[in-house]
């Protein structure tokens, strides 16, 4: 990522699975979003860059809400602090189901029959 960023341009590093841009308020703060499978996608065709989903600036002051749509920003409504809440709920929700179901399965009747084996010297 450059020290330095321009307003209005979506900065994607594939190597760092990370994007950047200034806030689309134009407060000037600099806004990253980790790209992943549980995280941010980006995607670029002709018509510019579309970054999904919303990006939420709960953090910042000026609380902005937008998305990046076709490298146009759309405006969302503000959030409450409840609605804040339960958005990083279903966050860590989604990302922990992800995660879960990519862990190895462990068979309980074959890590009783490893112990017995090596229990046995077989």
């Amino acid at each position: 990522m450059p020290k330095f960023l321009e307003a209005g341009f979506l900065y994607v590093s594939e190597e760092f699975h990370t994007a950047a841009h200034l806030c689309a308020c134009g407060c000037g703060q600099k806004v990253r979003t980790p790209l992943g499978p549980t995280e941010w996608t980006v995607r670029a065709d002709s018509h510019g860059p579309t970054l999904r989903p919303s990006v939420g600036n709960w953090q910042l002051r000026c609380k902005s809400h937008y998305l990046i749509t076709n490298g146009s920003v759309q405006w969302s409504n503000q959030w409450t602090e409840k609605q804040i809440h339960a958005g990083r709920q279903r966050e860590q929700a989604r990302r922990s189901a992800y995660y879960d179901a990519r862990k190895p399965k462990v068979s309980w009747w074959r890590l009783l029959l490893d112990y017995v084996r090596n229990w046995l010297g077989l």
